[in-house]
């Protein structure tokens, strides 16, 4: 069985600023709630911070969780409501059909892999060029940083994920968002665009995080963006796989879960 849960934190408190500033820190507080041994479980989790006063962390979990320890550290323990919901998955997980369709929320990490970054960090200079052997050597995993590079990641994947993005119903296209892109060159930001029509979907957040593992060591960055909008379902195997475990790289640091809602009008 699969549980989706949605718990509260509260952001004033010492133990959830450290939560909401450290993606490892949120990673073992969500470890945390499975019981037994988590190994060889896939775990994902993401923060929803749209409103700051109030976060939520949705984790998606094989085995029944306990959120004890989040709420009584980081959450409202005294307070009335519900501080930690969970939900047994499977009612959505049957409602996956082909053309069916969904209003969906992605926390992702766009990469992409080249040979030769344009602007190597010293560290992979160093590596680049120490590689003098002549052998084809392990590639670079290089963030997108411009949002049209971003929605390009997303929009050439849906189709192995198992769904596609309508084309949007009234919007025009955003200047330099709704676009097919190529690449210009090896590792390259900077891209050749032309006219595509509008999908809908749109980036929501973007944030860069740094942190170093237990306080030492060397640092931690990556790049996460949340994209939300309409998908339909064009292969029900390949999606609902993407749904339980995940989508991209960094899941240990809250990337890769896709969470769906109705969308007005539509039964089920």
């Amino acid at each position: 069985m699969t549980y989706l849960s949605r718990i509260r934190i509260n952001p004033l408190r010492a133990e959830s600023r450290v939560l909401l500033a450290n993606p490892r820190a949120m990673h073992a507080a969500v470890v945390g709630g499975i019981p037994g041994s988590p190994e060889g479980e896939r775990v994902l989790w993401r923060l929803d911070a749209d409103n700051p006063h109030r976060p939520y962390v949705f984790v998606l979990t094989r085995s029944k969780p306990d959120w004890t320890h989040v709420v009584e550290k980081a959450g409202w323990p005294d307070a009335e409501g519900e501080h930690a919901a969970v939900r047994d998955y499977t009612p959505l997980l049957d409602q996956i059909a082909t053309g069916r369709e969904f209003a969906f929320r992605l926390t992702a990490n766009p990469v992409q892999n080249t040979q030769n970054p344009a602007k190597p960090t010293p560290a992979q200079a160093a590596r680049i060029a120490d590689d003098s052997d002549g052998k084809r050597r392990r590639g670079f995993r290089m963030a997108h940083r411009t949002a049209a590079a971003q929605l390009d990641w997303f929009l050439t994947r849906t189709e192995r994920w198992g769904f596609d993005i309508p084309v949007s119903r009234t919007d025009a296209p955003a200047p330099g968002l709704a676009q097919t892109t190529a690449d210009s060159g090896p590792g390259a930001e900077k891209r050749a665009w032309e006219p595509n029509p509008a999908r809908e979907v749109r980036i929501t957040a973007h944030r860069r995080h740094s942190f170093t593992k237990n306080g030492k060591g060397p640092r931690v960055t990556f790049h996460s963006v949340t994209f939300e909008g309409r998908l339909r379902v064009t292969n029900p195997a390949a999606f609902t796989t993407r749904l339980l475990e995940g989508i991209g790289p960094a899941k240990a640091y809250g990337c890769g879960l896709l969470t769906l809602a109705p969308l007005r009008g539509q039964n089920g």
